[in-house]
């Protein structure tokens, strides 16, 4: 018996997506439905009917981009006020170098 089934909608377009996620009792019932069901037409259409696989983030890590210092940083303002007194402190110390070598003209 099946034990839930989900068709996900297309709100802006108020139409399903024209998939749906059938969540059976029994694993066997599944694999059934699968071998019958797999290839055969509906309303001029072939179904491809599979077992539903986990979402998968495909962007190089495996971690939640919020888990990171950096990105609270980002988001925080942290990382610019950081930034702007790296920037204060290489100024301060272009200046110092400055004072330190004097400048001269050999001609």
């Amino acid at each position: 018996p099946i034990q839930n089934i989900e068709i996900p909608m297309d709100y802006a377009a108020g139409t399903h997506k024209g998939f749906a996620f059938i969540e059976y009792v029994d694993g066997d019932d599944a694999a059934e439905a699968i071998y019958n069901m797999d290839g055969a037409e509906l309303f001029g259409k072939t179904l491809t009917v599979n077992i539903a696989q986990a979402e998968r983030m495909n962007l190089g890590s495996n971690k939640a981009v919020w888990s990171t210092e950096e990105w609270f940083k980002e988001q925080s303002g942290m990382k610019e006020d950081e930034e702007r007194k790296d920037q204060e402190k290489g100024k301060e110390l272009d200046a110092s170098m400055l004072k330190e070598k004097p400048l001269t003209a050999g001609i």
